[in-house]
């Protein structure tokens, strides 16, 4: 075998079986490999952001990498905001860039970068390969580290895929958490007892089910308040878990909103920090002077470390916290005119169980997540880095992770035309997707930058900025032209229609929301 087919092998016998790929001619030994590697599905992305936030997506939903197959410098570069997402959502994702041949390197031609240069901006490890004899070895390596929940990039001369590989197929070696620390979790005991009024801000393994029953357990002998931070990387969702508030994306209701704790525990996440600085205020919403504690390290389990805290505290078992668990309530389908508020709760209203929500709806969504508490149980992430034109890729890849669970992506219109080729691959591939376009044909973050900047009387030219109206984006011809039925609608009755009739046909479909 040749070192392409080696390093596909090594992949495949770590039980890797999906490739989101945007492959050239540095991986064209790879891509020749899947004729005779037959244990992984290639899936082809029409731009590399969309491979990129696909494996993001897969890896939220299945904790297990996919890998990303990306080509040469340029090709990375396009999915370099899919990847810093990634980053900041602790995604396992296995990441391997194509180089030119390494005699060829010198030569500077057109399209070399470096590529190790790019790479570090968002790999929590990276290896270039240097010889065809470890290019299996190299492989092994890079997916266990990002079973560890971080990406790691593998950049592979063209020459050393096409050179004979004569050893063996490594095994994998799985990634075993550490144990919480002992002192840690009595320390923050002692903080949650000591303290008049606290509470437990999560992200990451926190959110899942498991976190939130040892969250609920805690809640309940501390008294603590729960929140995840604004932009979570998962969240279960639904009756029967306990209910969290979001701390909010602006600083001055965050702060507003986190000033009366004496005392803060924080479980799978760092403090929280504003997404931009603003003059006269201070970078996080929490005060400078309000004692926190992180109960867990990056090597190190936050829903165990919960689990931990809980039997510290005393706290009883998940059978005496049923007052804390949400109930069963789903809104009514409201009528009349299309407003953020109603697409949330229409969207609410109609989700079926165990659905994957996938929020990028920006300005539009900001009231669809306390909806979810109270609704069957499901699965909901968002934009974890700030980096817009993730919610179409990662809608795709929850759906290959998840082929039998519906998928409803709540997309703001000028972000989805980052990365609209996703609904290429959906047709491509029939998957259960339902894209919810919030078109209020405008960047609308920018408008509200500029009233919180004072910016009562913007001038036509500043407008030309956040203005998407001119023209207006034809999404359902466009949906149409990549093979996804699309519609508009403007009313929540048409809506609701739409969404029953998209939920209960098998495929990708579309409703543009004029709002």
């Amino acid at each position: 075998m040749n070192g392409a087919e080696a390093l596909l092998k090594t992949i495949v016998a770590a039980g890797i079986d999906v490739c989101f790929a945007n492959g050239g001619t540095t991986e064209m030994p790879m891509i020749l490999a899947f004729d005779t590697v037959t244990g992984i599905k290639p899936l082809l992305g029409l731009f590399e952001g969309v491979c990129s936030g696909a494996a993001d997506g897969y890896g939220r939903m299945k904790e297990k990498p996919a890998l990303c197959l990306l080509h040469l410098g340029p090709g990375l570069a396009n999915g370099i905001a899919n990847l810093h997402n990634a980053r900041r959502a602790r995604t396992p994702l296995l990441n391997v860039i194509g180089e030119h041949a390494s005699w060829h390197l010198e030569a500077n031609a057109p399209l070399a970068m470096d590529i190790e240069c790019l790479c570090k901006t968002f790999s929590g490890w990276q290896r270039t390969v240097r010889s065809a004899e470890t290019i299996a070895r190299d492989t092994a390596d890079a997916i266990e580290a990002a079973l560890r929940g971080q990406i790691a990039s593998l950049i592979v001369p063209c020459d050393l895929q096409w050179k004979e590989y004569q050893g063996k197929i490594p095994a994998v070696t799985s990634f075993t958490c550490d144990r919480p620390d002992r002192h840690v979790i009595e320390s923050a005991a002692k903080m949650l007892k000591s303290a008049e009024k606290t509470a437990l801000i999560m992200n990451g393994r926190a959110l899942r089910r498991r976190g939130l029953e040892a969250a609920a357990r805690i809640r309940a002998a501390a008294g603590c308040d729960l929140y995840c931070i604004n932009f979570p990387a998962y969240v279960d969702q639904g009756v029967g878990i306990v209910p969290l508030t979001r701390v909010p994306y602006f600083p001055e209701p965050a702060a507003a909103l986190l000033a009366p704790y004496k005392a803060v525990v924080l479980a799978g996440t760092d403090e929280p920090v504003n997404f931009f600085g603003y003059e006269g205020q201070w970078s996080n919403p929490v005060a400078a002077d309000v004692p926190k504690l992180r109960v867990d390290g990056d090597s190190q389990d936050a829903a165990e470390a919960l689990e931990a805290l809980a039997e510290e505290l005393g706290a009883p078992g998940k059978a005496a916290i049923g007052k804390l668990v949400a109930g069963y309530k789903v809104p009514d389908v409201p009528s009349g005119k299309l407003t953020p508020e109603t697409a949330c709760l229409t969207l609410a209203a109609l989700q079926p169980e165990n659905a994957i929500i996938v929020d990028e709806g920006l300005t539009t969504s900001m009231t669809y997540f306390p909806l979810g508490a109270t609704l069957a149980p499901h699965s909901y992430f968002m934009l974890t880095g700030g980096a817009i034109g993730q919610g179409m890729p990662s809608a795709t890849g929850a759906a290959v992770a998840c082929p039998d669970r519906p998928v409803i992506n709540l997309q703001a219109d000028g972000s989805a035309m980052y990365t609209v080729q996703s609904l290429w691959t959906q047709a491509r591939e029939g998957m259960n997707v339902t894209t919810l376009i919030c078109s209020n044909r405008s960047y609308n973050i920018i408008n509200l930058e500029l009233q919180r900047a004072g910016v009562t009387n913007p001038g036509p030219r500043v407008l030309s900025f956040t203005d998407l109206g001119s023209p207006p984006i034809d999404w359902p011809s466009l949906s149409k032209g990549m093979g996804v039925p699309g519609v508009a609608v403007e009313t929540a009755e048409d809506l609701a229609r739409e969404m029953k009739k998209a939920l209960r046909e098998p495929g990708p479909h579309l409703i543009e929301m004029i709002l």
